[in-house]
């Protein structure tokens, strides 16, 4: 695994991330907010890299507002990592209402294991997720959570025409 710092300059094609996704540790400062509340803060997530997908930042729970979420009754099946739990933000005051705005892998299969727990947000779902103060682009097509910064580049899983990849 590599473990990407602030200070390395890389681009990257989500053409050359394996299959199945590989799973890395990345100590940039990411922060999720949402309604003016800061949701998540860490520089300890993970990145897990699928081939034709944006990146998707995983959490550590600690770094996360767990109090303002709750589990949803919505479940989701990856063929790699299992199923996946999604929470949803609310209601709380003050803090416009979230479905779905995250979701974690809490019993993951065994080659995930390193993400079970973590919280991974929807990009398109919230205020702004940021990697190093950079505001993120939600992959395209609404199923997927990958995010895209300057240094992604595609074509990405999601766009139009790319239902049969």
């Amino acid at each position: 695994m590599t473990t990407h710092h602030a200070d390395t300059p890389r681009t990257e094609s989500v053409w050359d991330y394996p299959r199945p996704p590989r799973i890395e540790p990345d100590a940039r400062h990411v922060v999720v907010r949402h309604g003016g509340a800061v949701l998540a803060d860490s520089r300890r997530c993970l990145r897990v890299l699928e081939t034709s997908h944006p990146p998707v930042f995983y959490v550590p729970r600690a770094d996360v507002r767990t109090d303002l979420l709750r589990a949803s009754a919505n479940r989701s099946m990856c063929e790699w990592k299992g199923t996946a739990t999604y929470w949803t933000l609310g209601p709380q005051p003050g803090l416009p209402p979230g479905p779905d705005i995250a979701w974690s892998y809490e019993t993951p299969s065994p080659a995930y294991t390193p993400i079970a727990g973590h919280l991974a947000f929807r990009a398109d779902r919230v205020e702004a997720c940021t990697v190093d103060g950079e505001r993120v682009r939600a992959q395209p097509g609404g199923f997927y959570g990958g995010w895209i910064t300057h240094e992604i580049t595609g074509p990405f899983k999601g766009e139009p025409g790319s239902l049969g990849w």
